[in-house]
């Protein structure tokens, strides 16, 4: 019998809030880090490893993938198993690898460090978000509180582009995992005295259901990093994406079948759940092309120092910041679906402005991109959020904003391994219909490429507005319709 799932609203408040916010903050901080952090590296680690630039793709995708893959499995850990303990594990798992990525000697041990990261901020991110639900009541302090955590999540990105260029140019690329290190400790540290132990359940875990759509995502994104290079008839090709296909559907029929699935089918049936995990799912990918793509083409065909391409990102914390504080403001009266309209066109727009940028593009055309990314994420996030949250009891909090990252982190991983295959097949057929002696031919097939890969950026974002305009008009404050969570039986 189905029964929904209720909570005393205070049962896991704690006597630091302040501290406790900078906790989860920090948390959230370093998972986002690490995802961008690498990424202005990117150039100099392929040098100094040996990566092919179709294998490069990996250094993303495999923490990105691992990630994405078992968000929601990390997210139900910490609803049945003690968030606090849960999120000092997935830290703990950060930080290790990490330190392992940093020693990596050859690209097969970064790949594999990278993927033990993806598991430890699989765990640590959605636990963080849930922290959230969990510490701060509904209201003004939860908005606030969300707006914060939404500030994180682009201080880190950016901060990672600006602190990788300064590790990368003055010390070493390793450095952009070893820096990792001394932030899990501190959040090993802190952990303890500033969260709430929270109440542990004894429900089961879906281990099948982790194993089925972790592995259909990860023959789905190797096929498409695998078709540029092999061809998209090749047998390997092929089997890679009728794999993920097979898996997908054996993940639907043991979801259904499972009394504790992972992902319960009839949670996404709410509306605007529904929605709002598709809006995250498609400007993740959007945001992800951007940070990927233009970090390269700044280093390699405007020839900015990492240092400078770090910097050059700085619009974007402080836009994202800024408009993330006014929106948890505004949203209790506007509701959440102005903001997911305007925010998707916003990025649609940036993305559109990028593919405008060639070899001898000056910095305000870059500027203008990045401001329009940076407010679009801002109206994005904190909205988002709320929406993911606003009808979930404590004990699926969990769940719910492992969705949520889910839904963003598959949407970053398969987008960017779309547009990797895009710009690789670009950039081969460009080369094979030019004239032979080349630089400038390369360099002309390497913008052509990078045009292409945004143009399909921002036609997800677009389709991400399109989506938001069939949200309902509920506000976070306003009362919405009992929901069947789980079925016990």
């Amino acid at each position: 019998m189905a029964t929904a799932q209720t909570q005393s609203p205070g049962a896991s408040r704690t006597h630091h809030p302040g501290l406790a916010l900078v906790t989860i903050a920090l948390a959230q901080l370093m998972v986002m880090l690490d995802l961008t952090i690498v990424n202005i590296a990117l150039p100099t680690l392929q040098r100094s490893l040996g990566f092919s630039s179709a294998s490069l793709a990996w250094v993303i995708d495999a923490y990105v993938l691992a990630f994405g893959g078992l968000l929601l499995f990390g997210g139900r850990l910490g609803d049945l198993f003690r968030r606090r303990r849960m999120l000092m594990i997935g830290v703990g798992l950060f930080a290790i690898s990490s330190l392992a990525g940093g020693l990596a000697s050859d690209p097969a041990l970064l790949i594999s460090a990278r993927m033990v990261q993806g598991l430890g901020a699989a765990i640590a991110s959605p636990t963080a978000l849930s922290l959230v639900v969990t510490t701060f009541p509904e209201g003004p302090a939860r908005h606030r509180a969300m707006a914060i955590f939404a500030a994180m999540t682009a201080a880190g990105g950016a901060t990672g582009l600006l602190l990788g260029g300064i590790l990368t140019d003055y010390v070493s690329w390793r450095w952009v995992f070893f820096v990792n290190v001394p932030i899990g400790l501190l959040l090993l540290l802190l952990a303890p005295i500033a969260l709430p132990q929270g109440e542990a359940t004894h429900s089961q875990l879906d281990v099948p259901g982790a194993i089925l759509i972790t592995a259909s995502m990860t023959s789905l994104v190797y096929g498409f990093v695998r078709a540029p290079e092999a061809g998209w008839a090749h047998a390997s090709t092929v089997i890679a994406f009728v794999l993920a296909v097979i898996l997908l559907v054996g993940f639907v029929f043991v979801e259904r079948r499972s009394r504790a699935a992972l992902v319960p089918l009839n949670f996404l049936r709410h509306q605007s759940r529904a929605i709002g995990y598709a809006i995250m799912m498609l400007v993740g990918a959007a945001m992800l092309s951007l940070l990927y793509f233009l970090t390269q083409f700044l280093q390699n065909v405007m020839h900015y120092s990492p240092v400078l391409a770090g910097v050059a990102y700085l619009p974007v914390p402080v836009m994202v910041a800024s408009t993330s504080q006014v929106v948890s403001r505004l949203v209790r009266r506007v509701g959440v679906k102005p903001f997911l309209i305007l925010g998707p066109a916003l990025v649609t727009g940036a993305l559109s402005t990028a593919a405008t940028l060639h070899a001898g593009s000056h910095y305000p055309v870059v500027f203008l991109t990045l401001v329009m990314m940076g407010l679009g994420m801002g109206l994005i996030f904190v909205p988002l959020m709320l929406n993911a949250v606003a009808s979930v009891g404590h004990g699926h909090a969990g769940l719910a904003s492992g969705l949520l990252n889910t839904s963003q982190q598959i949407g970053g991983s398969v987008g960017l391994a779309v547009l990797v295959s895009v710009a690789t097949t670009t950039v081969r057929h460009d080369l094979s219909h030019s004239h032979p002696g080349g630089a400038a031919y390369a360099l002309d097939a390497q913008v052509h490429a990078f045009h292409n890969a945004l143009h399909v950026g921002a036609a997800f974002a677009g389709l991400a507005v399109i989506f938001a305009l069939f949200l309902p008009g509920l506000r976070p404050s306003q009362p919405v319709e009992p929901e069947i969570l789980i079925a016990d039986a």
